[in-house]
């Protein structure tokens, strides 16, 4: 396939606007960066939304800002699973050990996976953040639920 620019067109004027917009007689091209539609959102971005809002749900639920837990939003759980887990972990808590707080990481594969469709999606990440904040508050998750 040999490139559409050629070097050394003689003048000073440069291409044509004809030659640099309409060429071949298609018409004008397309903008080069389209709105932000929901379908040009990366699944990953997507899931990351739903995390920080059921984090937001929660902190309405509770009343106060959750300051003193770090999110998270990883890919897989880690290869080398804990000795109590018999499944796939969708959520892990990470106690908050020397000045690190505590971290709530969100496995997204296993959680869409479990997922039938958007809306069970929503609620699933829900219900997890909302299970591993319990943990760290001491409460059960129905406590925490609306």
């Amino acid at each position: 396939m040999r490139s559409s620019l050629r070097s050394g067109r003689g003048g000073s004027e440069g291409p044509t606007a004809r030659s640099r917009r309409d060429r071949h007689g298609r018409g004008l091209r397309g903008p080069t960066a389209w709105p932000r539609v929901p379908s040009m959102v990366a699944r990953a971005a997507r899931f990351d939304e739903l995390v920080l809002d059921a984090a937001e749900r929660l902190e309405r639920r509770l009343g106060r800002p959750l300051d003193q837990v770090e999110l998270a939003v990883e890919d897989v759980p880690p290869s080398d699973p804990s000795s109590w887990e018999e499944t796939v972990p969708l959520g892990r808590l990470f106690p908050a050990e020397n000045r690190s707080p505590a971290r709530l990481v969100v496995y997204r594969r296993p959680v869409e996976s479990r997922a039938e469709g958007p809306r069970d999606l929503a609620a699933l990440v829900d219900s997890v953040v909302t299970e591993q904040v319990a943990s760290l508050l001491g409460l059960s998750p129905e406590d925490l639920e609306d």
